[in-house]
């Protein structure tokens, strides 16, 4: 009967580590995509045009930007929940341009 509950005791410490490891991660990633989403946001008001989808495609600017950035230019500024700030500003500023460019081309080629 003791070893049982040593079990039970071990498995449930186990359980609430787990659960508090779960939980940290979650508001770590979750963080990371608010910050990433402010940067996108960021590149939207400084790029002419717009981002589709609001907030979650300045979430995926963001996040490809900061992927951009870093591959290009290095990790450049403070880094803020695994995103360095300047390389992923220059990196979703970058996205925005391009796709800025891409959309403004096929406006053009659907109107003539």
């Amino acid at each position: 009967m003791p070893i049982l509950l040593i079990i039970l005791l071990v498995l449930a410490i186990i359980a609430v580590v787990g659960l508090f490891l779960i939980i940290g991660n979650l508001i770590g990633v979750i963080l990371t995509l608010i910050v990433a989403g402010l940067i996108g946001v960021v590149a939207e008001a400084i790029v002419p045009g717009e981002i589709p989808f609001g907030f979650l495609g300045a979430i995926l600017a963001g996040l490809i930007g900061s992927w951009l950035g870093v591959a290009i230019l290095g990790v450049i500024g403070p880094v803020i929940f695994h995103i360095p700030v300047i390389s992923a500003l220059i990196g979703a500023l970058v996205v925005a341009f391009i796709y800025s460019l891409l959309t403004n081309q096929l406006i053009g080629r659907r109107v003539r």
